[in-house]
């Protein structure tokens, strides 16, 4: 269910490759969520950076979603990026395991896909 690698690259490095490879898949990144400062603005002191990038491919979206509006409620796609021993680690849920809690058995062949090209992201970032 969760797909996750190690990097020793630096978090600027990280950021520049993540967007570049999913500009390469035709993903959009629309929105990265910084953990650690949202906390530190809450007044809770987070020892680890951690970031949340909200990746999307629009028409794959619009497939699953005019299927089953709840899948609304997984999506976008998430890679986080946080720091661990020795550098960071990404992660993501992947969507296979995801859209099978929704009884939309007709949108797996569209999960599988943007499955295949997230994890192929977060290769190409590490």
């Amino acid at each position: 269910m969760l797909f996750e690698m190690a990097t020793t690259k630096s978090l600027e490095a990280i950021d520049q490759d993540l967007r570049a490879a999913a500009a390469r898949h035709q993903f959009g990144v629309i929105a990265v969520h910084d953990l650690q400062q949202t906390m530190r603005n809450k007044g809770v002191d987070l020892n680890m950076a951690c970031l949340i990038y909200e990746v999307c491919q629009p028409q794959k979206a619009k497939a699953v979603l005019e299927r089953n509006g709840a899948i609304s409620t997984a999506l976008p796609c998430r890679i986080s990026v946080y720091g661990a021993a020795g550098g960071y680690r990404l992660a993501t849920l992947l969507p296979t395991a995801l859209l099978r809690m929704f009884p939309t058995p007709d949108v797996e062949q569209e999960a599988k896909e943007v499955e295949d090209v997230v994890t192929a992201m977060i290769r190409e970032a590490v």
